[in-house]
């Protein structure tokens, strides 16, 4: 069974491999099409049931898991002549955040996201999605960029939170974070934020200010993981599951609470059951808002965004 089954999808590998079988042995057998058609029905249907009834504990893992689609799946499907621009013009470039000018339906827009790589080679190089300063403060440079020239800003937020090496707290870790916070407060362009994975910490939050908050449907946001929160309330990290039910991290609550303002459907199965699919959920959805921010005039639009922090915790 793969390695990157969930505990609670086994019920679901377990039909797949079934069909899996049948279908190498229907190559000679065309009898056996019809079992394989029955199997596959009853593979969707358990699915659906089994992903309508995930805990938070359960939706933090799908946020986590291994083939989720990552901002570079994001940008090759849904945005057009993408250009990476690299370095914070201070210390380096920071490969675990990736950024640079593209085009959403001829719309020039700036693209910011965490990146954490899928082999263990690009998992190292990217820092597994873990910035440093240097890549918090690309970052800010890049959204400047964006509004000497007007363009939108689109964020991708997937990373379990900023390194917590000591040579990052040696080049301004929470500096470089706090920086952000105050120049996407104003900056003088459209700010559009997708959760789509695990939103994590001050690493997620460098990238989260802005006039709309998307989050897919199975993304997480959160202060903190759900196993420090543990480690810090009840001293083990095994009250990870309990952390994140009190901690109301999934999409859900996240809504009910006035932190994100829309959840972004997933296919059945998770966002790494089909990347096309919920790419093509994810472009409507910047459009559709991309549209309506548009209807707001600059100075509408700072205040209509410090209006929505002020009501956060209230």
């Amino acid at each position: 069974m793969s390695i990157n089954i969930l505990e609670f999808e086994k019920p679901i590998a377990e039909v797949a491999e079934k069909i899996e079988a049948l279908q190498l042995a229907a190559s000679d057998n065309p009898e056996l099409l019809p079992q394989i058609d029955k199997l596959k029905s009853e593979q969707a249907t358990l699915t659906k049931k089994i992903y309508s009834k995930l805990s938070t504990w359960q939706k933090v893992q799908v946020a986590r898991h291994p083939n989720r689609p990552h901002t570079l799946d994001f940008i090759e499907r849904i945005f057009d002549e993408f250009e990476e621009l690299h370095g914070d013009r201070q210390f380096g470039d920071d490969a675990s955040l990736v950024g640079g000018i593209a085009k959403l339906e001829n719309m020039p827009v700036m693209i910011i996201g965490h990146e954490k790589g899928r082999d263990t080679d690009e998992k190292v190089k990217r820092n597994f999605g873990m910035p440093q300063p240097e890549g918090y403060r690309k970052a800010k440079r890049l959204m400047q960029l964006a509004e000497r020239f007007n363009m939108p800003v689109i964020t991708f937020i997937d990373t379990a939170g900023a390194y917590p090496g000591v040579e990052g707290e040696e080049r301004g870790q929470s500096e470089a974070i706090a920086r952000n916070l105050a120049v996407m407060s104003s900056l003088k362009t459209k700010i559009l934020v997708v959760v789509s994975g695990e939103g994590g910490s001050g690493g997620a939050l460098a990238l989260g200010v802005g006039d709309h908050i998307a989050i897919l449907e199975y993304g997480t946001y959160s202060v903190a993981s759900p196993e420090a929160c543990a480690s810090i309330v009840w001293r083990e990290s095994e009250k990870a599951p309990e952390a994140a039910e009190a901690m109301k991290v999934g999409a859900k609550d996240l809504k009910n609470i006035g932190i994100v303002d829309e959840i972004i459907v997933e296919p059945i199965g998770g966002a790494h059951q089909d990347y096309d699919a919920v790419s093509a959920n994810i472009k409507s959805s910047l459009l559709t808002n991309i549209a309506e921010l548009s209807k707001f005039s600059q100075e509408e639009l700072l205040q209509r965004r410090y209006q929505r922090l002020l009501k956060i915790g209230a």
